[in-house]
C-alpha cells in the first residue's frame, strides 16, 4: 500500500514516514500542497495524510476543491486543532482526523482502515489455492498454518495474490513494498522473493517470470 505524508515539519514529516515505513507502508513525503498536487497527478495512493495548517494553506480548502474535481484518494487529516468544529469539518471533506500528539501506531491503524475501506481496496480476505491472506488481521496461512511475515513480504504477497495467475512487474511489487527511488533492478526483491518462498514452502506457488517480475498460481 502506497501512502503520500505532506507535513511541512522536517522533523515530523520523518517521524510520520519513518512509522508508516516500518508498518509495511510505501511511503512518499512533501511539504507542501503544490508538491502533493504534483505528486497525486504522477502516482496512485492509497490513502493520503495532510497536516491541516500548511505554509501553502490549509489542507482541508485543498482536498475539498479535491474531491470535487472527482478524486476518491481517502484522506486523513493530522493537526493540533482540536475543537469540535474542526473535528466536524475534517470529518466533512475528508475520511478521518487525528490530533496532534498522536501515537504513531495509532496513525499506523487508521491510514491501514483507510486503505481497506469498503469500496476503496481489496476484500479483506484473499485466498489462492490453500494460500489466506486476512488483511484486516494482516496475518497469512497456508493449509491453515499461520506463517510469519514481515510487513514488506505481506505487502509484496499481497500484490501477487490479488493479480493471482498473471505476472507482476517488478516495478510494480517494489512500488508497494519500498520507496520509489529503490532501484526496480536492485536485488532487493529477489532476496525477499527467496524468503517468501521458503517461508510458504512446498509446494510451490511463487514463479519468476523472466524479463516482467513474478506470478502467484494456485498450489
Amino acid at each position: 500500500m502506497r501512502v503520500l505524508v505532506i507535513e511541512d515539519d522536517d522533523d515530523l514529516r520523518v517521524a510520520i514516514s519513518g512509522a508508516l515505513r516500518g508498518a509495511g507502508f510505501a511511503v512518499d513525503a512533501v511539504a507542501d500542497l503544490p508538491a502533493a498536487d504534483e505528486a497525486l497527478a504522477v502516482n496512485s495512493y492509497d490513502c493520503a495524510v495532510f497536516d491541516r495548517m500548511l505554509p501553502s494553506g490549509d489542507s482541508l480548502a485543498y482536498v475539498r476543491a479535491s474531491r470535487a474535481a472527482g478524486s476518491v484518494v481517502p484522506v486523513l487529516f493530522l493537526t493540533a486543532r482540536d475543537a469540535v468544529a474542526d473535528r466536524i469539518a475534517g470529518l466533512a471533506h475528508g475520511d478521518d482526523y487525528l490530533v496532534k500528539p498522536f501515537a504513531v501506531a495509532e496513525l499506523a491503524a487508521r491510514v491501514r482502515s483507510l486503505c481497506r475501506r469498503v469500496g476503496a481496496g481489496p476484500p479483506p480476505v484473499l485466498r489462492c489455492g490453500d494460500l489466506e491472506l486476512d488483511l484486516g488481521r494482516h496475518e497469512v496461512r497456508r493449509a491453515g498454518v499461520l506463517l510469519t511475515l514481515t510487513a514488506k513480504e505481506f505487502a509484496v504477497l499481497e500484490q501477487l495474490v490479488l493479480r493471482q495467475g498473471h505476472p507482476v512487474r517488478r516495478a510494480d511489487l517494489i512500488a508497494h513494498g519500498w520507496d520509489p527511488f529503490v532501484d526496480p533492478a536492485s536485488n532487493v526483491l529477489d532476496v525477499l522473493m527467496a524468503q517468501l518462498r521458503r517461508k510458504l514452502r512446498d509446494p510451490p506457488m511463487i514463479y519468476t517470470v523472466r524479463g516482467i517480475g513474478y506470478q502467484v498460481n494456485p498450489a
